[in-house]
């Protein structure tokens, strides 16, 4: 292996899951749990269940201080809508990559753009502010179960 490849298959520890919300309905509030079940298409009890490329999405608990900082306003996870944050851990270094979490196995297929809603949700610049810090999508390669502080590691990256 190249001394790049093996850079970029390195890090410093594992992630560890902070958070799991489930949206059950479009704009509906977020269900916050401590555990989820993952299915072929997603996460159970949240809307967007039909799988594919953006079954789950993830979120860096640091973009959240980051957009917080961009914005000058309190970031929460829900407000973000995003399905589980996770930190200690660089999702962007994983890209396209496959990772463990509790049972289960996901692949990071593709950034996750902000969308206009950000603007009423956090305020003047809160699109700007997400871009670029806004988080992953993945897919389901192995269903299983999530839990609040489970760890985050990479099973392959690409």
């Amino acid at each position: 292996m190249s001394e790049i490849r093996t850079l970029m298959r390195t890090h410093p520890r594992p992630g560890t899951v902070t958070w799991i919300g489930l949206r059950p309905a479009r704009l509906a509030p977020i269900n916050v749990v401590t555990q989820t079940k993952v299915t072929e298409n997603g996460l159970k009890g949240d809307h967007y269940i039909s799988g594919g490329p953006r079954a789950v999405t993830l979120i860096q608990a640091e973009h959240l201080a980051v957009i917080a900082a961009l914005t000058q306003t309190d970031i929460t996870p829900e407000m973000l809508r995003r399905n589980i944050v996770i930190s200690g851990i660089n999702l962007t270094a994983i890209r396209h990559g496959t990772l463990q979490i509790g049972t289960a196995q996901l692949k990071l297929t593709k950034p996750c753009a902000p969308c206009s809603r950000m603007e009423r949700v956090i305020g003047p610049g809160g699109y700007n502010a997400m871009r670029g810090h806004g988080g992953w999508y993945a897919e389901v390669i192995t269903p299983g179960l999530i839990t609040e502080k489970d760890a985050l590691t990479p099973v392959n990256a690409p």
